[in-house]
Formats: structure tokens, sequence, C-alpha cells
């Protein structure tokens, strides 16, 4: 597990020293931040998880003290260390370093919930499945706010991975799913107009549209250009020869963070992109053996809930750069440009490895049985 996460890296790494224009801002500082990152994960690895799952609460209420700050500041009055990008106000400007507290809110939220979880057995009736719900929503609104829909979609994902493992019945999960999908058109329409924009450019892909290139379809369009030329093992530009100039893809936007898988796939092809995919396979498959192998509710808990959400940022991104997803600020785990990103991914890789090095004998039944059924 350690070694394909070395390995996804290393391709993003390479990926952003490719990248001409930027190149040598963004390697420099994802190197900076991957120093710093190794160092936050082993020194994880010196505490047990147990320790860290006392102050989750405490945790989970910092970051959401920093969303509340960001609302304040985008809403009441403007702060200065408080930045506006494209639209959306997602960091705070702590000088030398810009935190984003949604990246830390979606570990600090798994650290709540798994707490939260581990010795209650009254979320197995719909009525204990209230504080669960709370929980969840809370940060979503708060996220919600700056806007940031893409770690927005990663919490209902979070939550039902964790109940259903932890013994909530498989029907009335079913039923919360079903009253969802009826009230999702409502939902769809309280969107902002760009965030409509993005599922229409999913559902109108029309590459012989004018329109939709340049229009909702823009960033996919060109992402998907991108992945094709890639081909088997990687697009050479070769001199035109009635020209005598070299043939130019159309520019990515953000293909250095969002959009570094379609980057990847252009630089070294099919079989480039089939190894990322392996080593992001053989990362989940790590997770969730850790998991099933720990007899402690909240590691198990933390160990799903880590799984999970790397394997749903990995779906959602990659799926967003080939016309599967609706296109979506979300970085692609340990090979996107992001410090916060890559610092968080490193937090929840050092919890995962803390619980497989922390398993307890079992000397009663295991965890989240239940013998009246589902």
């Amino acid at each position: 597990m350690l070694l394909a996460v070395f390995g996804l890296v290393a391709i993003g790494l390479l990926s952003l020293r490719g990248i001409e224009d930027k190149s040598h801002i963004w390697f420099p500082r994802q190197l900076q931040w991957l120093v710093i990152s190794i160092a936050v994960f082993l020194l994880l690895n010196l505490i047990p998880y147990n320790h860290l799952g006392r102050i989750s609460y405490v945790l989970f209420g910092i970051t959401l003290g920093m969303l509340i700050l960001i609302m304040i500041g985008k809403y009441l009055f403007p702060m200065s260390f408080i930045p506006q990008r494209n639209g959306a106000h997602r960091w705070i400007d702590l000088g030398p370093v810009q935190l984003q507290p949604s990246e830390l809110s979606k570990l600090t939220y798994i650290f709540a919930l798994a707490w939260y979880l581990r010795l209650r057995k009254n979320f197995r009736n719909l009525t204990g499945l209230i504080g669960p719900f709370a929980l969840t929503l809370l940060p979503m609104l708060l996220i919600l706010w700056e806007p940031d829909l893409g770690t927005v979609l990663l919490f209902l994902p979070l939550l039902f991975s964790m109940l259903f493992v932890a013994g909530a019945r498989i029907g009335h999960l079913a039923a919360i799913i079903g009253i969802g999908l009826l009230v999702s058109p409502v939902f769809y329409f309280s969107l902002s107009n760009y965030q409509r924009d993005r599922i229409l450019g999913l559902i109108q892909q029309d590459p012989t549209n004018a329109e939709w290139v340049q229009g909702v379809g823009y960033h996919l369009h060109r992402s998907k250009i991108y992945i094709a030329t890639g081909e088997l093992t990687g697009y050479a530009e070769e001199p035109v020869p009635e020209e005598g100039v070299v043939t130019r893809i159309p520019y990515l936007p953000e293909e250095h963070n969002d959009f570094i898988f379609a980057r990847i796939a252009h630089t070294w092809g099919f079989f480039g992109a089939l190894l990322v995919i392996m080593l992001y396979t053989l990362l989940i498959i790590g997770g969730i053996e850790i998991a099933a192998h720990q007899v402690e509710p909240f590691g198990r808990l933390l160990a799903v809930g880590i799984s999970t959400l790397f394997a749903i940022q990995v779906f959602i991104n990659i799926g967003m750069t080939m016309g599967l997803m609706p296109v979506t600020g979300l970085n692609l785990p340990f090979v996107s440009y992001g410090g916060t990103s890559l610092l968080c991914n490193f937090i929840a890789l050092g919890i995962l490895v803390n619980v497989a090095r922390y398993r307890p004998y079992q000397l009663g039944p295991k965890a989240f049985e239940f013998r009246d059924g589902y």
C-alpha cells in the first residue's frame, strides 16, 4: 500500500515537472509539502489512534470553526486573510501557508463520526439516525456556501459506508437514498447557475456543437482531447511537413490540479493511465484489508471511512475527466498539486497504517454483529 502511494506521488511530481509554464513554481512547492507530509505521517504513527479518538470532537469543532470563519468573511464583512479565487472562498491565508479547511474537515468528520458510532446501537432505529445525519449536514452546508460542491459530494457516501459497516439496517439506508433521489430535482434548482451548467455540460456532450465546446463543455472537451491524443504510450509532438511547425494540443485549464489525470493520460497514454488506476486499486484494497482485520470498532470505522474517502475521490476525479461525472473542483489524491490536499492525504494514510499497527486481541464477539437481522 505504501509503495503504491509513493508511486502515485512520483507520477504526480513528474507530471508537474512536465508542465512548461509553471513547473518552476509548482514542482518545488509540491516537493516541500511532500517533505512536511511525510514528517506528519511518521509522527502520527507514534501515537495510538485511540488516543487521537478522544479529541475527535475537538478536532471536528476546530474545522467547523474555520468553516464558519470563512462564511463570516464571505457574507458579513471581507477579511484580507480569506481570499477569493474563481468566485469561491475556500482558503485561509496564513502568509507562507494557505489552509483549506474543507480538506481538513473530511478527516475530522471521519474521526468524529467513527467516535460517535463506535459503541452505539440506537442508529439501528430510524430515530437513531438523526445524530449521524446532523453531524454530516452541518459541515456540508458550511462547505456548500463557500462554494465547494466537489467536497460536499464526499460526505454522504462516507456516512452511508460507515453506517453500513457499523450495522445500520439496509432497509433504512435504502429508504433514505430513495427519498434523496425523489427530492433531487429540488436540490438541482437550488444550485447556482455555474453548478447547473456543469451538470448540463455532462448531459449535453457534443463535440460537434461549437456552443457546447466553447461554453459549458469547455473543460470537459479539452480533457477528452488530452486523453484521446495520448493513445497507448503517450502523445509525441511531430512537425507538420508542409508548415515546418510543431502541432499543439489545445490548452487544458487546471491540468496541474483537477485535470491532472488527463495530463497523465496525454503524457504516458493508456498504459500510464492504467498504471495510476492499478496503484489506486492497491491502496483501496489495502485499506479494506486493514478494516476487515481490525476487531476494535473505532479503528474499523476509521479504516472504512478513509478507504471510502480515497475511493470516492478517485472515482469522481477520473470520472469527470472522461465525461462520466460532472466537472467538480476535486483533487486526485497524492497526485494533484496542492499542499493542504497532499498533507491531508498523508494524514489519512498515516491513520490507516496506525490502525493496522495497533490491532488488539479479540476476546469477545466481533463489533457490529447483530442477530435481529437487517
